[in-house]
C-alpha cells in the first residue's frame, strides 16, 4: 500500500513541476506542454523510487529518507525539463 501512495505523490509532484515549468520557461506550445508533464512525472516517479529504496540501504534515517522523497522529485524533474531546454537550443 505504500508504494501506491508513493507512486500517486510522484505523479502529483511531477504534474506540479509540469505546470510550474509553463511559468518559468514560458512556453505555451501545447507539444512542449504536453513534453513537460510527461517528463515531470517519469522523473519524479522514478527519483520517489530511487529515494524509497537507496536512502534506507545506505542505512540513512527515516527523516533523512522523508526527506529526500520531498525534496529530490521536484529537484530531479525541474533539472530534468531545464536540460531538454538546453538540449533543444
Amino acid at each position: 500500500m505504500e508504494i501506491v501512495i508513493l507512486v500517486v505523490a510522484m505523479v502529483v509532484v511531477g504534474l506540479l513541476m509540469g505546470w510550474v515549468a509553463g511559468f518559468i520557461w514560458k512556453d505555451r506550445d501545447p507539444s512542449v506542454v504536453r513534453r513537460d508533464y510527461i517528463a515531470a512525472v517519469i522523473t519524479a516517479v522514478a527519483t520517489g523510487f530511487l529515494s524509497w529504496f537507496v536512502v534506507p540501504a545506505m542505512d540513512f534515517s527515516e527523516t533523512l529518507r522523508n526527506i529526500s522523497l520531498a525534496t529530490e522529485p521536484a529537484g530531479m524533474a525541474l533539472i530534468v525539463l531545464w536540460l531538454f531546454r538546453k538540449a533543444k537550443s
